[in-house]
């Protein structure tokens, strides 16, 4: 009878041992599966906000394409806008730059700067020679050394102060030289505004206005100026 109780004994230790082993696993089993069915919504919900944040820098970086190509486009519409400008500044640039050359021509406008001064006297008279008029100074002796100063460049012209302009008229009558109306007697002082290293060259230049105006026997002498002004032919009226 001892036997068989402590067999029974034992059978009922050992199924206890059993039993809770297989407690412990289903309990193991269904926090497990608990768990599992917590995290599987938590990782697929993350996924969707990952691929959501994903299609956004997408999207992002098409718009940025886009974008830039809308970029390059203005720039570019922008050099050729600026090219055309630079064509049109430099016509409008030419066009003032010519209005202001026939304004200073045409003796509307004061001018200053550096120039020359082209002084001509009547020759010493020889009791020789029959014609006086072969020493003094003439109208074609001043339009000379004029035409040859503005060939070289000059802005403003005066004779013995006074301006010519577009208009002018020079007139000789004996020893005196009439300019618009005003006459002047010898010397003739011809000022001119310009570069004066080039208008005393081109004056100067062998077989010129002068080796032409000296062989008339005009006293011919050419000086040149640091700076000079002029006044409009308005402010002379």
């Amino acid at each position: 009878m001892k036997i068989i109780k402590k067999r029974a004994r034992g059978s009922y230790i050992f199924l206890s041992l059993v039993f809770l082993v297989l407690g412990f696993i289903l309990s193991f089993s269904y926090n497990l599966t608990n768990q599992q069915k917590i995290s599987e919504p938590t990782s697929s919900l993350q996924f969707k906000e990952e691929d959501s944040l994903r299609n956004q820098i997408n999207d992002q970086k098409e718009s940025n394409l886009e974008l830039q190509e809308k970029l390059y486009a203005l720039q570019n519409e922008l050099k050729d806008y600026e090219t055309e400008l630079s064509k049109k500044e430099d016509v409008y640039f030419n066009l003032v730059e010519d209005v202001n050359k026939y304004r200073m021509f045409l003796g509307e406008v004061d001018v200053k700067g550096p120039g020359v001064t082209v002084r001509l006297e009547d020759g010493a008279y020889d009791p020789k020679e029959d014609n006086v008029n072969n020493y003094l100074v003439h109208e074609h002796h001043v339009f000379k050394v004029i035409n040859e100063l503005y060939i070289a460049g000059a802005t403003a012209i005066s004779i013995n102060g006074k301006r010519i302009s577009a208009d002018s008229y020079i007139v000789c009558n004996g020893p005196v030289i009439t300019v618009d109306g005003e006459q002047f007697p010898a010397p003739f002082v011809i000022s001119a505004i310009g570069d004066s290293e080039v208008l005393e060259s081109a004056i100067n230049i062998t077989g010129g206005v002068k080796d032409q105006i000296v062989n008339d026997n005009i006293i011919f002498s050419i000086e040149k100026i640091n700076q000079m002004v002029m006044e409009s032919v308005i402010n002379e009226i």
